[in-house]
């Protein structure tokens, strides 16, 4: 088997992190594992094993807690929208479509073009109803580049951010939020995770994060930020990650949102209005 390690820009190079957690972080909870068949083989590629990310065990059962999530919420999607269109935007080598495809809908994943190259070798499109795009959130021509509806009276589209929006410029966020306000069909969900505001210029404390050159620069400070940006925007749900991380956690999530107002780090779901 042919390997590389390709070099990657800061916020793709966090790609490798849940990667390694999906591979792996089985053996740590067993109970959370969510048996991807490629994320094994597509570390190996890179060059990875893996251990250095898998001494993150919060790391590693939050990507595990987000991706049942996900995946849940996606499957949930598709039994009243069999055929929609589903887009992973900032895919990285995720693959979620080994959990989600129902031989009807259509796939998405999206990234910057230096992740999608990595992509196309070592995990390619799964069959005809699976597309892969080059994308850069920070363009304001993303929505139609991945031909997504032109028109609100189509059918509902799902849209899936993982691990991405917490990378993002404030000033982005809120066109990204807008666009999707603003152009997507009734009853299409925006399903992304993010850490709140407390994080912002923190990343060198985070115990994966600090061995990149990522940056954390955006998290909401108050549940109104996610729906500010456009007026059809509603907060359909807010899933906490690391809830049943321990005791701790349990205890400890409530009482920070309680202070805060907002989560410190949750699934939030989207839904554009009529």
């Amino acid at each position: 088997m042919s390997t590389e390690t390709p070099t990657l820009s800061a916020v793709p190079s966090t790609l490798r992190i849940p990667l390694a957690a999906r591979a792996y972080g089985g053996t740590l909870f067993p109970h959370m594992a969510v048996d991807d068949r490629n994320a094994a083989h597509a570390l190996a590629r890179m060059c990875d094993n893996g251990q250095q990310w898998l001494r993150d065990r919060q790391s590693v059962y939050g990507t595990l807690a987000r991706t049942q999530r996900f995946r849940d919420q996606a499957r949930e999607f598709l039994t009243r929208h069999p055929d929609a269109h589903v887009v992973n935007l900032g895919c990285g080598l995720s693959d979620y479509l080994q959990w989600i495809d129902n031989g009807q809908m259509c796939m998405t994943d999206a990234d910057l073009p230096e992740v999608m190259a990595i992509r196309r070798k070592i995990l390619p499109k799964s069959n005809e109803r699976h597309a892969l795009a080059e994308l850069d959130l920070a363009s304001t021509d993303w929505w139609d580049r991945l031909g997504l509806p032109a028109s609100r009276d189509a059918d509902p589209v799902l849209l899936m951010s993982e691990g991405v929006f917490m990378y993002l410029e404030p000033t982005t966020v809120n066109t990204v939020l807008a666009t999707f306000g603003e152009r997507a069909p009734a009853g299409s969900i925006f399903t992304f995770d993010v850490m709140c505001w407390l994080v912002i210029g923190r990343a060198k404390h985070h115990t994966s994060v600090k061995h990149t050159a990522a940056e954390f620069n955006w998290g909401p400070r108050k549940l109104a930020d996610l729906t500010a940006p456009h007026s059809r925007l509603s907060l359909q749900s807010e899933a906490q990650v690391m809830g049943s991380y321990n005791l701790f956690y349990k205890l400890l999530q409530p009482a920070f949102k309680v202070l805060t107002g907002v989560p410190f780090y949750a699934v939030y779901t989207l839904v554009a209005g009529t």
